[in-house]
């Protein structure tokens, strides 16, 4: 990913903690040398011997996997808030723009077992029930139901590198009041959250 320096986010407790919260993204490989892509939540973990991995599923009926092999080498993209910036915000004239966090990561894709794949289910269904009015947690499901599970295909990928680009209108320092106070007043979440970020 192209990203210019003022831009590159190196801090990799933030990325990681940006990885944790904003876990759905886009899978990209070659299948019969195209691009493919899925988008499917990914769950950042870190192994017994301390690499830092995504852990997924997608359905068997997806041919992606199948191409897994023979280019282990994939592409995770994840995209944070982002929102247009107009320059009539700006103290001078310049050209409109864009805001945004995206994060990509490059790693080798491994499939998981059937028991490994039940494991990181458990821990995905845990994680996004813990909001929810009536959890209900994959132990109280039924062996009919939890078959659906020989339907998908796990897998892990060992994370190589991040790329994290947070464009926050640096190097416009002196207009950062005016633009966060234009991203408030929208009634865009996204906007709002950019506005947030670039207060931090």
């Amino acid at each position: 990913m192209y990203i210019p320096h003022k831009y590159k986010n190196g801090n990799i407790t933030e990325v990681k903690d940006f990885l944790t919260k904003n876990s759905f993204g886009i899978l990209v490989n070659q299948v019969d040398g195209k691009p493919w892509a899925t988008h499917i939540p990914m769950e950042l973990e870190t192994t017994d011997d301390g690499k830092d991995v995504l852990i997924s599923h997608i359905a068997k009926a997806n041919p992606q996997w199948k191409h897994f092999a023979e280019n282990d080498n994939v592409l995770c993209i994840f995209n944070g808030p982002h929102s247009y910036i107009s320059s009539s915000w700006y103290k001078e004239e310049e050209v409109p723009t864009w805001n945004y966090i995206a994060v990509h990561v490059y790693g080798k894709i491994k499939i998981l077992t059937e028991e490994e794949v039940m494991a990181s289910m458990h821990k995905l269904v845990d994680k996004y029930e813990l909001n929810s009015k009536k959890p209900i947690s994959l132990h109280n499901l039924s062996e009919k139901t939890l078959r659906q599970v020989k339907g998908v295909v796990g897998f892990q990928i060992t994370i190589e590198s991040i790329q994290a680009a947070y464009k926050l209108s640096q190097g416009r320092e002196h207009d950062h009041e005016r633009i966060i106070e234009e991203l408030e007043n929208t009634n865009n979440p996204n906007a709002r959250d950019i506005a947030n970020r670039m207060k931090e």
